[in-house]
C-alpha cells in the first residue's frame, strides 16, 4: 500500500498544488479544506502523515492537533503556516507536531521534511493507526472502518451522510452551521441548497436515532444549525 498523506489546507490553489505534487511523487493523497473536515478525515482515512495548516475554517490546526493527540492518534503531523514567530512554533511542538514549515516554503524542502519525518517515525507505508469510535445510544460508529452498527448489525450509510456524521462528531458537541457542513461535504464555493443538507440530516437521523422524529443525538439548533450529542 502507498503511504497516505492527508493535506488540510483552506487556500484552494495551495491545496490543489500540494495534492498534485504529492500524487506525482507516488503518495496516496486525501484532502480537506476545513477544520471539521480535516479532523473527520484524520479518523476516517487513517493517514500515515498529515500536512496541517493552522488557520482553518471551523477548527484551527492547533485544535485539530490537540484533539488528535488527546484521542491517542500518533500519526506524524507536519504543520504548514504563515505564522513564523517562535512562540507559535513552541506551541505547535508542545501540542505534538513533528515538524513545522513556514509559508512560503520550498517544494524540495517540504518533500525532504516529509521524507525525514516518515523515516524518523518509522511508520511502514500503508500502516493505518487505530480509528476513533463514537457511541450514540445503541449505535456504534467506527470511523476507521467507515462502519455504523446498531446492536451489532450493520447500518447502511451513504458516503456524504458519513462525512456529515464525521464533521458533527469532530465539533464535539458544538453547534455547526449548514454553510460549514456544505463546505465540508461538497467543498468550499459549491452552491448547495440548504434543503439538501436538511434531507441528508433526515437520512442520518433514520440511521442513528431510535426515534428520528424525536432525536436525542442529532439536534437542530435555531432552525439552521446542527449539533451532535453523544
Amino acid at each position: 500500500m502507498k503511504t497516505r498523506i492527508l493535506v488540510v489546507e483552506d487556500e484552494a490553489p495551495v491545496l490543489q498544488g500540494l495534492v498534485d505534487l504529492l500524487a506525482a511523487k507516488g503518495y496516496d493523497v486525501v484532502s480537506a479544506a476545513t477544520g471539521p473536515e480535516g479532523l473527520a478525515k484524520a479518523g476516517a482515512a487513517r493517514p500515515d502523515l498529515i500536512l496541517l495548516d493552522v488557520m482553518l475554517p471551523g477548527i484551527s490546526g492547533y485544535d485539530i492537533l490537540r484533539k488528535l493527540r488527546a484521542q491517542g492518534a500518533d500519526m506524524p503531523v507536519v504543520m504548514l503556516t504563515a505564522k513564523g514567530a517562535e512562540i507559535d512554533k513552541v506551541l505547535a511542538f508542545e501540542l505534538g507536531v513533528d515538524d513545522y514549515v513556514t509559508k512560503p516554503f520550498s517544494i524540495l524542502e517540504l518533500l525532504g521534511r516529509i521524507q525525514a519525518v516518515l523515516r524518523r517515525t518509522q511508520r511502514p507505508a500503508g500502516h493505518r493507526p487505530a480509528a476513533a469510535a463514537l457511541v450514540l445510544g445503541d449505535v456504534e460508529v467506527d470511523f476507521g472502518r467507515l462502519e455504523v452498527r446498531r446492536r451489532g448489525r450493520p447500518v447502511a450509510l451513504s458516503h456524504r451522510a458519513f462525512t456529515l456524521l464525521g464533521a458533527l462528531a469532530a465539533a464535539e458537541g458544538q453547534i455547526v452551521s449548514r454553510d460549514l457542513l456544505i463546505d465540508t461535504i461538497w467543498g468550499p464555493g459549491q452552491v448547495i441548497n440548504y434543503r439538501t443538507i436538511d434531507n441528508l440530516v433526515v437520512k442520518l437521523r433514520q440511521a442513528i436515532e431510535a426515534d428520528p422524529r424525536s432525536p436525542r443525538h442529532l439536534l437542530t439548533v435555531h432552525g439552521a444549525e446542527y449539533r451532535l450529542v453523544p
